[in-house]
């Protein structure tokens, strides 16, 4: 199967649609083609101090454009710049994700306001290959972003995603972004005035939102596809992960794992306490 994947590459090389060099492929996405993008925003289902109640903008919170049209120029933002191998991560350019996340909301943030907090590994947008084939190239990302909201923020713990390309056609034929289920999925900051204070402050909480997307094309067109390469889903999810956090690239094992070392090797065991994510943006 190895070499009828170099023949084909070969042709293509010829036909000028893809190449493929020392497992290394090259991408791109037809100017010419236009993508339809549909956005979601569920109402907010929880926060921990009801301010999906007490607070307008956010028990407001819903998508800006139902649906809109693209270039697909504008999804070559999320494509590398050279060649790349599967499991080989980038960086995605700004633009592109700045003009789709207008579609959510009208003031997306890429910055994450990290300098407040020194917390500058928060910040940017990355992506993975994560598997090709003769055929379709597999896509995944993650984003982080946040949205400024009357009177606060609105920070999502992690836009993940997902773009499926046809590689002869150099089409999109799938592509989602989306903030992730979780018991949090979300953290707020509102600048308010609450009882017996005598001026704004501000005050934070967390919650959950069932469905916050943009989706374009079905993922099913995957479903009997042989790769020439692939890692899967949770390996690139991995991959990602690190490059936003130091911590994740600790070897990290489960407590009663540390229990059984502990004994083993008559160590103690050194113990912290978080109540929030070491993996996203949270609260």
């Amino acid at each position: 199967m190895k070499a009828v994947f170099t023949t084909l590459s070969q042709e293509r090389h010829k036909m000028g649609k893809m190449k493929t060099l020392n497992n290394k492929i090259t991408l791109n996405l037809n100017s010419d083609a236009e993508v339809s993008v549909k956005g979601f925003i569920a109402p907010i289902e929880h926060t921990a101090g009801n301010f999906h109640r007490k607070w307008d903008a956010l028990a407001n919170l819903r998508a800006a454009e139902p649906e809109q049209q693209y270039s697909a120029a504008v999804f070559r933002d999320f494509l590398p710049a050279e060649a790349v191998s599967v499991g080989e991560c980038w960086e995605i350019k700004q633009a592109g994700v700045q003009e789709l996340l207008e579609q959510l909301h009208p003031k997306p943030s890429l910055e994450m306001r990290a300098e407040m907090y020194g917390l500058e590994e928060c910040k940017g947008f990355r992506a993975c290959l994560r598997a090709y084939s003769d055929q379709f190239v597999d896509i995944v990302f993650r984003i982080h972003a946040e949205f400024a909201l009357t009177d606060g923020w609105f920070t999502p713990s992690q836009f993940a995603g997902h773009l499926i390309i046809d590689r002869a056609q150099e089409t999109i034929v799938f592509f989602l972004m989306h903030v992730p289920a979780g018991t949090l999925n979300f953290d707020v900051n509102w600048e308010t005035i609450l009882e017996g204070w005598d001026a704004p402050r501000w005050i934070t909480d967390g919650g959950y939102c069932s469905q916050m997307e943009l989706r374009s094309g079905t993922q099913d067109v995957l479903q009997d596809t042989e790769f020439t390469e692939t890692i899967t889903q949770e390996e690139a999810e991995r991959l990602l992960i690190q490059q936003f956090y130091k911590s994740q690239r600790i070897n990290w094992v489960s407590l009663e794992e540390a229990l059984r070392m502990t004994q083993a090797q008559q160590k103690p065991v050194h113990v912290i306490s978080l109540d929030g994510p070491l993996t996203d943006e949270a609260c």
